[in-house]
């Protein structure tokens, strides 16, 4: 353990870094912590949250009061490993996909960067899982990072099937639709220094994949398990989410927002306002694992209302964006301006800043056409 102690107005900030081996060894050693911590008097007179991470990649927050013990604990792990019995996360940091094993067989969520193949079958032997059993595997949207490992694995195991909304498989149909998806996922290939890792797999897109079609109350039956279909658009056209009862557990994609950091990215590419309602709907949800398709899962005290403070930022971006457009009417110039301020203070974040900008302009669209009455 390594601590590192900083003096700030008189108060001792105690950042602990640690490496533990796995994630339920991390969430009860970073307790044991916090417990510690409580009782120190320094502890008690820090009015802002202390913030502990984790190198082995759980991020922990809490928060002290000046006469009591005051707590607030959020868990968000991006390092690939066991979620719970019967749920694994898989891939990178930046780039996740969710293996759910059933009785019966099993289920890959989401299809991530195609940079992460080589990564996910090494993790396949690093964690003892069972290749076989994949006999299914579900897209949540058709963005080029969330469909990535999808070629190369239905062309290994052709018995496969993909799973997707109607309007995804109509999107990955079209000539453009591809070669954007297979450009932008070179770029993002070339950013992440994976090209040569990735040479000896076929992973582009082409006219070759095809699935079925899910859709709103649809399931996915896993034998003891079912996986529960919500159509959520917004963020794409054709995002769906996937809900597990039996395990309480939430594959919102991007949809349900990106939990970036310590805070939570809000998305709606395609239209804002469905996406803001896609939000509303996914916030009855009796949710203990929100599984994100970047940087993670989120667990504890914070999966609760997750989803309810997604709504609170989409908000608060909906009305930024409408005063940076407000300036100039010009949505080429809000979409810099607008990219410009995010990375000033996030140059790690997955995506390129060009495609960043992409995004920007997508959205500011709908916007522009909301303010303006069309």
């Amino acid at each position: 353990m390594r601590i590192i102690v900083f003096p700030i107005n008189g108060i001792h900030l105690t950042i602990i870094r640690f490496q533990i081996l796995t994630a339920y060894k991390e969430m009860r050693t970073l307790l044991n912590v916090t417990n510690f911590l409580g009782k120190t008097s320094d502890m008690k007179v820090l009015r802002r949250f202390i913030h502990l991470e984790c190198a082995a990649g759980v991020e922990m927050k809490t928060g002290y009061g000046r006469s009591h013990l005051r707590r607030k604990i959020i868990m968000r792990i991006s390092k690939p490993g066991k979620v719970r019995k019967g749920l694994w996360c898989l891939g990178r940091k930046e780039s996740c996909i969710y293996l759910l094993e059933g009785r019966d067989e099993s289920l890959l969520i989401s299809g991530g960067m195609s940079y992460i193949v080589p990564e996910v079958i090494h993790q396949f032997k690093e964690f003892g899982i069972n290749r076989e059993r994949i006999k299914k595997l579900l897209i949540l949207h058709s963005h080029f990072d969330h469909i990535g490992i999808v070629p190369f694995f239905k062309r290994s195991h052709p018995d496969l099937n993909i799973y997707a909304s109607a309007r995804a498989w109509e999107i990955l149909k079209m000539p453009k639709a591809i070669s954007t998806i297979n450009d932008f996922s070179r770029e993002l290939t070339k950013r992440m220094k994976m090209v040569e890792a990735c040479s000896i797999y076929d992973l582009d897109w082409r006219d070759d994949i095809s699935g079925m079609i899910v859709s709103e109350g649809d399931k996915i039956r896993l034998g003891n398990m079912d996986v529960q279909i919500l159509e959520t658009p917004g963020h794409s056209s054709c995002s769906i989410s996937a809900y597990v009862p039996q395990i309480k557990t939430l594959f919102p994609s991007d949809g349900g927002g990106i939990p970036y950091r310590q805070t939570i990215i809000t998305s709606g590419n395609s239209n804002y306002t469905k996406f803001q309602q896609s939000l509303e709907k996914l916030k009855g949800l009796d949710v203990e694992y929100l599984c994100a398709d970047h940087y993670g899962y989120v667990s504890g005290e914070e999966t609760k209302n997750f989803i309810s403070h997604a709504i609170k930022l989409a908000k608060e971006y909906r009305t930024k964006m409408e005063k940076v457009y407000a300036r100039s009417k010009d949505i080429n110039q809000a979409a810099k301006e607008l990219t410009n301020s995010f990375y000033s203070g996030n140059s790690d974040y997955l995506l390129t800043p060009e495609i960043f900008k992409v995004v920007c302009r997508q959205m500011l669209r709908h916007i522009a056409n909301e303010m303006e009455g069309e």
